[in-house]
């Protein structure tokens, strides 16, 4: 079983930053996707950043420009830079790691962008 837990959550206003970190008790190099996903009030969890092994990204249009995922190896964690905040970035962030037969999830942390 792997663990991940997150931090940098919190309460800001929009125009803010925001850095993300998720923290594996294994190493990160044993995945084949680094995700982070963001769930708001009534709606589906959706996908806001992809990192794969080989080091592509992917973003949805919502984010993209704004948000950056990144990971450092050696700290067998990843990141979740988020800039220009807006109040529909709202959400509980979730970090999730999946390789071939494998896929886990961190406990979220809040994020709240006042307007």
């Amino acid at each position: 079983q792997v663990q991940l837990v997150e931090s940098g959550g919190g309460l800001v206003q929009a125009g803010d930053s925001l850095r993300l970190t998720c923290t594996l008790s294994r190493s990160i190099s044993s995945f084949n996707e680094m995700n982070w996903y963001r769930q708001a009030p009534g709606k589906q969890r959706e996908l806001v950043a992809q990192l794969t092994s080989g080091g592509v990204t992917n973003y949805p249009d919502s984010v993209k420009g704004r948000f950056t995922i990144s990971r450092d190896n050696a700290k067998n964690t990843v990141y979740l830079r988020m800039n220009i905040l807006k109040p529909e970035d709202t959400g509980v962030y979730y970090c999730n790691v999946n390789g071939l037969f494998s896929n886990y999830w961190g406990q979220g942390t809040q994020v709240t962008v006042s307007s």
